[in-house]
């Protein structure tokens, strides 16, 4: 089991991959993956039961995770590399024509840990909670996890998952939604505002948990703690407040860097901020 120091390297060399290989394709979104490198590093890392050197799609005796917000691959893809599903020479690939690191998620190529398509978003949680049934009709015990966008919250899908994963006594899922306040568009707030999302999910069914998604120890206690809370008859779910572009100064704040890479001043200006913790590919 890592500590919390080795933890937070291993998000710092997540957010280093994540600026190059943005930067390397000059297409992608650093924003979000700069903003949920602390939580995907603690799920893989500390908190989630999962073999990556026996991957299989259907994941029996293991937690499972499914990435609704696909448009964070970067990030996710450099927790796999390094949890040891594929080599992480491959993250060079990413964007790039014939490679299995495409852009959003995808199926087709057969990456290691990768278990649907996703980045059509709203679509998720509703897989999710099918996965959850399976391992329920299986009496499998272990977790099922979703990571979604906040701006995907004005998804109806999102609802109509929400309402079903309470209406049938999801204990096993965890839903954690990333709430930086940002999407490609603006603010969340000026797009389409979503209220009181702590109150929205309790007055669906489900157990309400929040966290600072940007101080390790913190992701860590509230994982545990929502872990605690399955098997309870009330699916689960944590509001996770972050910055997009965590640890970038001129990229936190702003939804500009959701879906835009750097150029080579900025690049240099950006990877500056992390140092090489686990080493390059």
């Amino acid at each position: 089991m890592k500590d919390i120091n080795e933890l937070k390297d291993i998000a710092t060399q997540v957010r280093r991959d994540v600026l190059r290989m943005v930067y390397g394709a000059q297409s992608g979104h650093p924003g979000g993956p700069l903003g949920c490198a602390d939580l995907l590093t603690a799920l893989y890392f500390r908190v989630m039961k999962h073999n990556p050197g026996d991957f299989s799609m259907d994941g029996a005796g293991e937690d499972l995770f499914f990435l609704s917000n696909g448009h964070l691959s970067a990030g996710w893809y450099s927790v796999l590399a390094h949890s040891g599903y594929f080599d992480k020479k491959e993250l060079a690939t990413f964007r790039l024509i014939d490679s299995r690191l495409q852009g959003h998620p995808a199926t087709e190529e057969g990456l290691p840990g990768v278990r649907v398509a996703s980045g059509s978003l709203g679509q998720g949680l509703s897989v999710a909670c099918g996965a959850a049934l399976a391992k329920r009709l299986n009496k499998d015990p272990q977790i099922v996890y979703c990571l979604m966008g906040d701006g995907e919250q004005q998804e109806g899908q999102i609802w109509e998952a929400a309402m079903f994963a309470a209406g049938r006594e999801i204990d096993n899922i965890i839903g954690i939604v990333d709430y930086n306040g940002q999407q490609i568009d603006g603010a969340v707030n000026d797009v389409m505002p979503l209220g009181d999302l702590h109150a929205k999910y309790k007055a669906f069914g489900w157990e309400v948990l929040e966290m600072d998604g940007n101080k390790m120890e913190e992701v860590i206690n509230t994982l545990e703690k929502a872990r605690s809370l399955c098997g309870n008859k009330k699916p689960v779910v944590i509001l996770m407040r972050t910055e997009m572009g965590y640890g970038v100064d001129f990229m936190m704040g702003t939804h500009e860097w959701h879906g835009k890479p750097p150029n080579d001043e900025q690049f240099e200006k950006a990877i500056a901020n992390f140092k090489e913790t686990l080493g390059d590919y």
